[in-house]
């Protein structure tokens, strides 16, 4: 095995074992799903990575992104109703798209949605427990790069253990609390939004840079992103902080 293979071994058993680690009673919903889109990105060599959640009345909501392009992308799915993603939430089977072109009748819209993103193959892995199906994990892939063939057993690997921390319980019978769990996340989404918001209109920045500052400040303080995000909005933390 040469030293990058060894490396990326390395980097997949520290992925697995932090993922296990959300296990425990307490963990940051919000920073496992954003941990999740950044190691497959890490790990699979992909351009982004996305994920999608089912809220209480079972509709997808796109929860985590690896770039903004990736979560618009997302998000067009779900505003049109087509897309490789939905079917794979609602069919709870992997949807492998190789190239845009072999789907442009099938999903004609997104097709041309994610040519403009820059993205020409998709794999999406769904994120269930038995019979429960939670959401989907989304990569999305551009035109010069190449899936490892161990790819797509990878990542449905780590959706499985990401999902069994989302669930956090040993049985499914208690859906009622996952989904107020999963509302939860949800409802911090906004409000991680509109601190990300705050963050790149005061210091200039990206989205992506922006999202990346308030991840980086929370995880050195040891403090959850939905907190922290409450705090920019309502102006109790001072973005400077965080930009500095």
């Amino acid at each position: 095995m040469d030293k990058s293979s060894e490396s990326r071994e390395r980097r997949l058993s520290s992925t697995f074992v932090a993922l296990a680690d959300t296990l425990v009673s307490d963990y940051d919903l919000m920073d496992l799903l954003h941990a999740l889109t950044s190691a497959c990105v890490d790990l699979l060599g992909t351009a982004a990575a996305g994920i999608m959640l089912s809220d209480q009345g079972g509709n997808l909501r796109v929860m985590a992104s690896s770039t903004e392009q990736a979560r618009l992308l997302e998000l067009f799915e779900l505003q049109n109703d087509e897309g490789p993603c939905l079917d794979c939430f609602r069919m709870s089977q992997p949807v492998e798209l190789t190239g845009l072109g072999e789907a442009q009748d099938r999903w004609p819209r997104f097709v041309d949605a994610a040519a403009d993103a820059g993205f020409d193959a998709v794999q999406a892995h769904p994120m269930r427990l038995r019979d429960q199906t939670i959401g989907a994990l989304n990569l999305f892939y551009r035109a010069d790069q190449q899936s490892d063939p161990s790819g797509a057993h990878v990542a449905q690997a780590l959706a499985d253990v990401a999902t069994i921390g989302i669930l956090q319980q040993r049985s499914i019978h208690r859906s009622e609390e996952l989904a107020e769990q999963l509302q939860s996340a949800l409802d911090t989404r906004t409000i991680i939004e509109q601190a990300k918001g705050v963050l790149a209109e005061r210091g200039g920045l990206g989205m992506d840079a922006a999202f990346e500052a308030l991840r980086r400040y929370c995880r050195s303080n040891r403090l959850h992103l939905a907190d922290t995000a409450r705090g920019i909005v309502e102006g109790r933390l001072n973005a400077g902080q965080l930009l500095g």
